[in-house]
């Protein structure tokens, strides 16, 4: 190759085999496949689901000894539609979840005394911040939501997934006439056993 030519001078030269700007021959690849996906001769789309088509479910969760992370992981990946065949990354495709006795959560280690959450007031010298425990005992609702919110997207989309949360300090919950069906989670002793 002279001084100065580009890569273009050396594919027009009319070269025997094709190469590339090193010199070295160019990589063969097989045959061209098509863009849409063949199985058994017949099309396999790709279904991507509309916001107003999708069918959203109630869930309900006990958080009576339930670990706080765990927890949160499960709520959040149902919220966000993960667990849906129908599941599409720029719609909300997530189902309601009802969450009760959030008061009675688990946590595990020192967190009680050495986790905080922290909320500035905006002025000067306004940050505040309170334990886990204190925080169980003033609202307890925030923590599972705290939790679960940083486990959603950090946009639109993840604060509209956050209005489908329903947290409930106690046993009873204002939603009997939305059916919510239990929530399976699988505990150490489930999986154990």
């Amino acid at each position: 190759m002279r001084w100065g030519s580009t890569a273009r001078d050396v594919h027009l030269r009319g070269a025997r085999e094709s190469r590339n700007l090193h010199g070295r021959p160019r990589a063969r690849s097989g045959p061209r496949v098509p863009c849409d996906y063949r199985r058994d001769e017949q099309l396999v789309k790709t279904v991507s689901a509309k916001p107003g088509t999708v069918e959203r479910k109630w869930w309900l969760v006990d958080a009576d000894g339930e670990n706080l992370g765990r927890l949160a992981s499960v709520i959040a990946e149902t919220l966000s539609g993960k667990r849906s065949p129908w599941y599409t990354r720029h719609c909300d495709t997530g189902d309601f979840v009802v969450v009760v006795n959030a008061e009675k959560i688990a946590v595990t280690g020192k967190k009680l005394q050495d986790k905080r959450y922290y909320r500035h007031s905006g002025y000067p010298g306004g940050l505040r911040s309170r334990t886990l425990e204190e925080q169980l005992e003033r609202r307890p609702e925030e923590v599972l939501r705290a939790a679960v919110k940083g486990m959603l997207p950090k946009n639109r989309l993840g604060r509209q997934q956050l209005l489908k949360l329903k947290l409930y300090a106690g046993p009873e919950h204002p939603h009997q006439a939305q059916a919510p069906e239990p929530l399976r989670l699988t505990r150490k002793a489930e999986v154990a056993s």
